[in-house]
Parts: C-alpha cells; sequence; structure tokens
C-alpha cells in the first residue's frame, strides 16, 4: 500500500451556539480535510482546524506546508513503514502542527486499513468506550448556569468552564455554577491563559475557601510563562493543567523538570499528530504524570484520531475532552467512532473507519 497522492477539501459545520473564550468567539467549525491515498486504492482522512490564535496556523498555512513541503516527502512510500513516514512529516518543516496533524491522522487510518484493524487496537488496545466532559463559553452568568444545567440534564458529568475574561466575575461564574449543578457534575476550569499567576493564585484560593471542589485548572497563565505556570501549582490545592504551554515531548521534559504542572493536556494539533502524542503519554506514564486527551474545535475526523489514542493510552490518559463534535448541529461523518453526548464508542472498523463525508467541499476552493 504506497501513497500515489495527497488532496485537499474543506468541511464546514455550524455549532449549537457561539463558542467563547478568553482568546476568540466561533460559530462553526472549518476544517481542512487532507486526504492520503494508494495504489491500493485505499483512502485515508485526516483534517485541521485553523486556530491561529493557540497553533499559529490558518487554512492556507495548513494547505501550502502540506501540499509544499510534506506531501513531496511521502509520495512512493509503503504505508508499512508508519515510523520512517512519521519522521518525515514531523521534520519536513519547524512548527506547522496541524498541518502535520492532519497528514499524519490520514497516514494512521491507512496503517489500521492496512492490517484490517481498528487503530485503537494497533497502538495497544484497551476497552473502546470513553466518556467526555462538554465545554460551558464564558458568557453572562445567568446564561452559563443554564448552559451548565442543560449539559447536565443531557447526561453530562464533567463540565469544563471557561473563564479567564475577568477575575472577579470568572471567580462569581464558577461558584454560581458550583451551586447549581449540586455536586451532579465535576468542574474543570479553562482560563486559556487568561488569568496572571498571582491573580490565578488569588481566585483558585478564594474559590477554594469558598468550598468549591475544582477536578483541575487549565493553562491560568500565559504559554510561554512555566515559571507563573509553576508558581500556581505550588501555591493551590486544586491540581493545575498545562494545555498552550505544552506543545511536544520536549516541553513536557521541561515541565516535569520544573514541576510547573500536574496534568498535561495531549492534543495532536499541537503535538503533530499521533506520534508525538504517543511519545508524550510515554513520558508521562514513566513519571507518573496524569493526562488530559483534549481537541480543538474540529471535526469529528480529528476527534475520532484522539479518541482511538485515549482508548489504548487509557493507563496515562484519565481525563477525555473530546466535546467538539458534541458542539456541532450535526456530524456530517460517518466513522467507526460514535458520539452520542457523552458517550463515545469506537467499532471494529479498520483504521478510522471513515464510510463518507457529507459536505465536503471540492479541492478547488483551497487551490493555492
Amino acid at each position: 500500500m504506497k501513497i500515489t497522492d495527497i488532496r485537499f477539501g474543506m468541511l464546514r459545520v455550524p455549532l449549537k451556539t457561539p463558542f467563547k473564550t478568553a482568546l476568540r468567539t466561533v460559530d462553526r467549525v472549518e476544517d481542512v480535510v487532507v486526504t492520503v491515498h494508494t495504489d491500493s486504492g485505499h483512502v485515508g482522512y485526516g483534517s485541521a482546524p485553523a486556530t491561529a490564535v493557540i497553533t499559529g496556523d490558518t487554512h492556507g498555512s495548513i494547505v501550502e506546508a502540506v501540499r509544499h513541503y510534506i506531501a513531496p516527502r511521502l509520495i512512493g512510500l509503503d504505508i508499512a513503514n508508519l515510523n520512517r513516514i512519521t519522521q518525515l512529516v514531523q521534520s519536513a518543516m519547524e512548527k506547522n502542527t496541524s498541518a502535520k496533524a492532519a497528514v499524519e491522522i490520514a497516514v494512521y487510518d491507512l496503517w489500521g486499513q492496512l492490517y484490517g484493524a481498528p487503530l485503537y487496537k494497533l497502538l495497544g488496545g484497551g476497552d473502546p468506550a470513553i466518556t467526555t466532559d462538554i465545554t460551558i463559553s464564558v458568557d453572562y452568568i445567568d446564561k452559563m448556569v443554564a448552559d451548565s444545567l442543560a449539559a447536565v440534564e443531557r447526561g453530562f458529568e464533567s463540565l469544563k468552564i471557561k473563564v479567564g475574561k475577568d477575575i472577579g466575575l470568572d471567580i462569581e461564574r464558577t461558584k454560581a455554577i458550583h451551586a447549581a449543578v449540586e455536586g451532579r457534575a465535576l468542574l474543570r476550569l479553562d482560563a486559556n491563559q487568561g488569568w496572571t499567576a498571582k491573580q490565578a493564585v488569588y481566585a483558585l484560593r478564594t474559590l477554594e475557601d469558598a468550598g468549591v471542589r475544582l477536578e483541575l485548572v487549565e493553562q491560568p497563565v500565559k504559554a510561554h510563562d512555566l515559571a507563573g505556570l509553576r508558581y500556581v501549582t505550588e501555591r493551590v490545592h486544586t491540581p493545575v493543567m498545562a494545555d498552550e504551554s505544552v506543545f511536544g515531548p520536549r516541553e513536557v521534559v521541561e515541565l516535569i523538570r520544573m514541576r510547573a504542572a500536574d496534568i498535561v493536556n495531549i492534543k495532536l494539533m499541537k503535538t503533530g499528530g499521533i506520534s508525538n502524542a504517543v511519545r508524550i503519554a510515554d513520558i508521562c506514564s514513566l513519571y507518573g504524570i496524569d493526562c488530559m486527551i483534549g481537541c480543538m474545535l474540529e471535526s469529528s475526523i480529528g476527534v475520532a484520531a484522539a479518541v482511538h489514542l485515549a482508548v489504548a493510552r487509557s493507563d496515562v490518559i484519565s481525563k477525555v475532552d473530546l466535546d467538539g463534535p458534541s458542539l456541532c448541529q450535526f456530524d456530517p461523518v460517518a466513522s467507526g467512532v460514535i458520539f452520542n453526548e457523552s458517550e463515545i464508542s469506537v467499532t471494529d472498523a479498520p483504521g478510522l473507519g471513515i464510510r463518507s463525508i457529507d459536505g465536503l467541499a471540492p479541492a478547488a476552493e483551497l487551490a493555492a
């Protein structure tokens, strides 16, 4: 099974409600879809959103990176040589992690198809069912409380609360949601780099003193501020999770060396795909660091790959934040991963098991 061509498409899916964080507001998912074609007729699917405020990738840069730097290295290679392919993807250029992830996901999809097995089995096996949280966008207090209650009614037992816009309001938002859900759901705060280290300590201590118990707080300070992250970690009881501070294995090693956080959030769009995500999980497992598997605001193609990884590495990935498809009005992708609100299950379809994608725009739309 040798690679013969790499093509592009665009997938757009409207959200149920605008997605608001301390960094941006979005009303629909927009993914570049990468398809890797082979001489056997098999096609592998990958995708990547443009999350410029986090990864620096735009739709145009993703296409250009794949078309001019990554794809030429891969044509003619045999899918069985997976390590060689992923090494070529990762070394093709600096950064551009979303572009690399889209290609890697498609290659891993083909790898599963080559051996006739779902990807999670080739990555180590596991129980093909996981449970995700759901994101509550930052908004007026009453709206966030209403959204939280609605999520609990839909069966979600973990809520990821977006904060980071106003420290005083953030405290009140969290208190109100905590009181409203009455212990029926775990609360995770995500400040998306919106606080300073001192603000984070103040907010978390205030919440702790008020009896608000949080499962974790995610990326309270700027991504580059590892000293600030450590400052927070050392001064609060709430577990601190690094997200934007950690893209690849090297950052994880430095984070562990500094003891800057308690938990690491793995996202394929940050790691550049599955190969580095596996390395991060291995490093964290070695040092006893807990992991979450997360996603950007993206379609179920990339999220499906993250699901397979979460199933296979449940020994170290104990927390799941793969709610992208649940935030969409519909899922245009028919695959081997079934998203049913908080419950996600995986079939035995080979690779990612993608059978069809409705509404995929033609490649001409993305022509350079």
